[in-house]
């Protein structure tokens, strides 16, 4: 596993934060079974809360679509996602990463849930043999009329638009339309969502249905695979398949494979996720 260290000038990292020991971070492939695939995040778990502005360096200086920060806190650990521009309320493949970490680096026994305290209030995390589940509200998407620029900006005709309080979700015909698109994402930043997810059914046996997530407004002009948006597409594709489970492939360059399973008000998220990174933020 490679070694890093990141030498972080502005924050001093544990010296100028008072821990005495070096903070680690940890890099995660998640919602894939293979290194450099699936949507990398970074972890950090930390004796304390930092400052935010040093949280927003970090992810800044990892750039990647998110970092997460994690403090030990009763029964669970507080939990904040951050990507090279904004802080955001929900994110699932670097909670399925913090979990993995939890569990590898033996923050939690193996067999122990992970809990985690978030802006998006409590989220859960259990380990099934290989896979990782996560217990994640639903986001339902309410049909809505397209703002003007979001078909022009995809280049597409929708069959369906909708949109939950973080997102633009647009179904589209074919997974073939899905994955050849080519966003106009200047055009996609005026939108003031965090987000667009396009979707279409899977021409596939293995899968359901494909999507892909993109969110130039939140610094991240496509993100790999989006947890926390299948919790708009559970709910979607349940209504429009009539079932309640699903296995879904996010076609984005890297790709990754998401379960989805629509509970109630809540949607269970399985993913694999591994290890490719380990390193030191030094002052």
């Amino acid at each position: 596993m490679p070694e890093i260290t990141v030498r972080n000038r502005r924050a001093g990292a544990s010296a100028a934060l008072g821990w005495g020991m070096p903070v680690r971070i940890v890099q995660v492939d998640a919602f894939t079974s293979r290194p450099f695939a699936g949507n990398p995040a970074a972890v950090c778990v930390l004796p304390s809360s930092p400052p935010e502005t040093w949280m927003r360096d970090v992810a800044r200086e990892m750039n990647l679509s998110e970092t997460a920060f994690l403090v030990h806190q009763g029964e669970g650990y507080n939990l904040r996602w951050f990507t090279p521009a904004v802080e955001v309320d929900l994110c699932g493949h670097a909670t399925l990463a913090s979990a993995h970490v939890l569990w590898e680096d033996e923050h939690l026994p193996e067999g122990e849930q992970a809990r985690f305290h978030t802006r998006s209030g409590r989220l859960l995390a259990d380990r099934r043999a290989d896979w990782i589940e996560l217990d994640f509200p639903a986001t339902v998407a309410a049909p809505a009329e397209p703002p003007p620029d979001l078909l022009p900006a995809l280049g597409v005709k929708a069959k369906f638009v909708g949109l939950n309080r973080f997102d633009y979700l647009v179904e589209l015909e074919s997974d073939e339309q899905v994955r050849s698109l080519a966003p106009d994402f200047s055009m996609l930043r005026k939108l003031g969502v965090r987000g667009v997810i396009v979707t279409a059914r899977s021409a596939s046996g293995e899968f359901d249905f494909v999507s892909r997530f993109f969110a130039p407004g939140s610094g991240v002009d496509e993100d790999p695979v989006t947890g926390s948006a299948h919790c708009a597409l559970g709910p979607h594709w349940c209504r429009q398949l009539g079932k309640r489970e699903f296995t879904a492939y996010q076609a984005s360059a890297r790709g990754g494979v998401v379960r989805v399973r629509v509970n109630g008000d809540r949607v269970i998220l399985g993913g694999q996720a591994v290890t490719v990174l380990r390193g030191e933020l030094a002052s």
